[in-house]
């Protein structure tokens, strides 16, 4: 029998993605026996986190600078911004290093049944962003759900009153999967078939 601060650890660990009760006392066992090494870095790296990470006001990133990374990287095209719902996705679109523009994390997707309306979304910002002028593609990279694809159309009708050119991520992604457990593959071959959305 586990002390109740131990009990207390496995069940926080249990609540993230992908961890149930099982995994996360192996990974609560894992770190009590690296203790001295595994642990103490865990512990400093989530304090840096907690005290350091800021949304970027710009596009919704999370990094710990304000802009982020990607939109101070002056590198980049900011003629072209792809639409992501969440910044788990915008992870996964640029680990694939394919697309060279920005990015807008618009915080979630339209759905009825969760309550979600456009306002609950960055899309007035996205379209602030849009109306600032010097934007050439507005790319919407939702994910391949009902929602998905409804909050996709919403921003395309929307962004139908200024001159940039909308395309969206090629059909192919698998129907009800999410960008962030995509391979690299797959999300190479959507964005080089992306398409005006009609």
């Amino acid at each position: 029998m586990a002390s109740q601060e131990i009990e207390a650890l496995s069940g926080a660990l249990a609540r993230l993605p992908g961890l149930g009760p099982r995994s996360a006392r192996r990974a609560v066992l894992w770190l009590i026996k690296r203790r001295e090494t595994a642990l103490s870095q865990l512990l400093d790296a989530l304090a840096v986190v907690r005290d350091l990470l800021v949304e970027c006001d710009t596009c919704g990133n999370v990094d710990t600078t304000n802009p982020c990374g990607i939109c101070a990287d002056t590198r980049r095209d900011a003629r072209a911004i792809c639409v992501v719902e969440e910044v788990a996705d915008l992870w996964a679109l640029d680990r694939a290093r394919l697309f060279t523009g920005k990015y807008h994390v618009l915080g979630g997707k339209l759905s009825a049944l969760e309550g979600v309306r456009p306002e609950d979304l960055t899309i007035a910002r996205l379209l602030g962003r849009v109306a600032q002028g010097g934007i050439d593609e507005v790319v919407l990279a939702m994910n391949a759900t009902l929602e998905g694809q409804t909050t996709a159309h919403y921003i395309a009708e929307r962004l139908e009153q200024y001159p940039v050119r909308v395309t969206q991520l090629a059909h192919g992604l698998p129907v009800g999967g999410e960008l962030d457990y995509l391979d690299e593959g797959t999300l190479a071959q959507a964005l080089r078939a992306r398409r005006p959305v009609s």
